[in-house]
């Protein structure tokens, strides 16, 4: 899929603890950013808005295990966990969404009231590629609601990376009922 005006990038939760040595990493999480860098230099090319999403949970977050959540203690406001990983390449112009600010409950898509879809209607998309982690959770979750928001969705393989093998499998079946676009080159 070649950027270009009309479309969006979305990069869902790059950070430092769903990378190498993070709280939840994903394997081979870091392999991804100098794709996803190739990608950001394209959509400043194409002069396209570029979304970079991160979890940003308060300590004590309903997701983590010592609140009974699934998910270990990661992302929380102002730790290093939470940053961005420290290659990519984002641009200062770039959209930061942030997302699973409220104690009590989960955000896992890009626009579970972020405002993102309003956003990115009054900047003209109707096409967004959507990449990051983890392709069996938040990036599945954001896809899935972008196409219910109307928008053409891709997903690129090749930038996104899963928890598990049979999370992605299960994932990618989903996606493709729900008519999101799967870049698999």
């Amino acid at each position: 899929m070649k950027l270009k005006h009309g479309d969006a990038l979305i990069i869902v939760d790059l950070q430092r603890d769903f990378c190498a040595g993070g709280a939840l990493e994903v394997k081979d999480a870091d392999n991804i950013v100098p794709v996803i860098n190739g990608l950001i230099a394209e959509a400043i090319s194409a002069g396209i808005p570029i979304v970079a999403s991160r979890d940003w949970h308060p300590p004590g977050h309903a997701s983590f295990r010592e609140a009974g959540g699934p998910w270990p203690a990661h992302c929380v406001q102002g730790g290093a966990g939470a940053e961005f990983h420290p290659d990519l390449r984002l641009p200062e112009r770039a959209i930061v969404v942030s997302k699973g600010e409220a104690p009590e409950r989960d955000q896992l898509s890009d626009f579970d009231a972020t405002g993102l879809a309003d956003r990115l209607r009054r900047l003209g998309v109707r096409r967004v590629l959507i990449v990051g982690l983890a392709l069996d959770v938040c990036v599945l979750e954001t896809a899935l609601d972008a196409a219910l928001e109307g928008f053409e969705t891709h997903v690129w393989l090749a930038a996104a990376r899963a928890l598990t093998a049979e999370g992605a499998r299960i994932a990618v079946e989903k996606m493709r009922k729900a008519n999101v676009v799967i870049e698999e080159d």
